[in-house]
């Protein structure tokens, strides 16, 4: 039997059959969908797992190499010395024979000090000011005070600044069992240094208020001009009494191990030196010359020492 079909009806007919095809695959391809996207995820977590543990082992840093690059961090030169200080110092002070190690650390550690590193501003002749930071002008400079900035006290050590506006004195006065390390910042300083001559020579003097008189030895009688190296008195050697006179404008750094302490017999003494010519008769010299040696004679503290205290503003420790 031979159906005669319209050309349209064939067409629509072929049409329906792809139409019902097509439905037949989008429907499994919309089945599959939640397949796809299943298998997508696990290839990203999977991939995201690698990236993550590639990331963190490039910045995995080992416990041994942090502890290094910790220890390496720099620190504040002043918290280097505190340090330092409190390692080498016992309320004692040094021993009588202090090995030359620690000694030679805190010189070299004192010698890189500017005044930078503990909060000052060097002054310049012109803008004699003599505080670092105070703010005076050049009529007043004259009657300014020496200027006192206490870093650190413990039992063990000081660590202290001086600031000296232009020939202003610190008058000569004594360290008893104290080791004293010195380093001027900025500007320049005249020191006269003195130790006792040992055994002791002591005279009656007829000088008013001065009762006695005791020879002691010129250790040192300079400039020191920034930079400089540290300057280090013992006991008794070194040039445990001293005097500061600044030429300019100038700051000295001083570690005092231990500090004064009057009821520990560590009372700081002033004294006025003599030439030795004034005494001299019947001392004998055991060597050198005559213009090496005075006569010291203990005095109370000058009214015309002119010092106040101010603020340290430099790096803070952690005690």
């Amino acid at each position: 039997l031979i159906i005669r079909s319209n050309p349209v009806q064939i067409i629509r007919h072929q049409i329906c059959s792809d139409s019902c095809e097509n439905k037949g695959k989008k429907e499994e391809s919309r089945q599959n969908i939640p397949k796809m996207f299943s298998e997508i995820q696990k290839v990203t977590d999977k991939a995201m797992v690698f990236l993550q543990k590639k990331a963190l082992s490039a910045l995995y840093i080992p416990k041994q190499k942090l502890h290094m690059a910790m220890n390496n961090t720099t620190a504040p030169k002043v918290q280097l010395l505190y340090d330092l200080c409190k390692t080498t110092f016992t309320p004692s002070g040094l021993s009588s024979s202090p090995s030359p190690q620690p000694i030679h650390k805190l010189c070299s550690l004192l010698d890189t000090f500017g005044p930078a590193d503990v909060g000052l501003k060097e002054e310049s002749p012109d803008d004699d000011r003599g505080h670092g930071f105070f703010g005076l002008n050049r009529v007043t400079r004259w009657a300014q005070p020496i200027t006192y900035l206490d870093i650190h006290e413990c039992d063990s050590f000081t660590m202290c600044i001086f600031c000296f506006p232009t020939s202003s004195v610190i008058p000569l006065h004594d360290h008893p069992g104290m080791t004293v390390f010195s380093k001027v910042l900025y500007g320049s300083m005249h020191v006269k240094a003195y130790d006792w001559v040992e055994p002791s020579c002591i005279k009656e003097s007829q000088e008013p208020g001065c009762p006695q008189v005791r020879l002691a030895r010129l250790a040192a009688d300079k400039v020191l001009t920034a930079p400089c190296g540290t300057s280090i008195l013992y006991p008794k050697t070194g040039g445990n009494l001293h005097c500061f006179t600044a030429v300019t404008p100038c700051a000295v750094l001083d570690v005092l191990a231990p500090p004064y302490r009057e009821d520990l017999g560590r009372k700081c003494t002033y004294y006025v030196d003599y030439p030795y010519s004034a005494f001299g008769n019947g001392a004998q010299i055991s060597n050198g010359k005559e213009e090496e040696y005075a006569w010291l004679a203990e005095i109370e503290t000058p009214d015309d020492l002119y010092m106040r205290s101010g603020v340290y503003v430099g790096p803070s420790i952690r005690v």
